[in-house]
């Protein structure tokens, strides 16, 4: 059975950090795409960050470049997403979801998701 569980979200002030951890359980993730996508309220969920072991690549929304980070423990098997000087505006749901080998930055190309993990920048 593939899980995704995200864990380490929470409340922290403007200009704080946060990482987000996805431990994904049920299939070999040597071979898949690791993606955090977010949802803000009454917004569409959109593509945050992604990393593919076939290729190497990583991706970032426009919005977080330069501060946020992926990265993998492959011998955790566990991804992780560093956020670095959070604002208000990267309040929001983030979710890890799973797409086979390579990265896409839309929605419908992932297979499985986790529950997700709020969190909320707020002074």
């Amino acid at each position: 059975q593939v899980r995704l569980v995200e864990s380490g979200g929470g409340l922290v002030q403007p200009g704080g950090s946060l990482r987000l951890s996805c431990a994904p359980s049920g299939f070999v993730w040597e071979y898949y795409a690791m993606a955090w996508f977010r949802q803000a309220p009454g917004k569409r969920r959109e593509a945050v960050s992604c990393n593919s072991n076939m290729d190497g690549n990583r991706y970032y929304g426009d919005s977080v470049k330069g501060r946020f980070a992926i990265s993998r423990d492959n011998d955790a098997k566990t991804v992780y997403l560093q956020m670095n000087n959070l604002k208000p505006e990267d309040t929001a749901v983030y979710f890890c979801a799973r797409r086979n080998r390579f990265c896409s930055g839309t929605e419908s190309d992932y297979v499985d998701w986790g529950q997700g993990t709020q969190v909320t920048v707020s002074s």
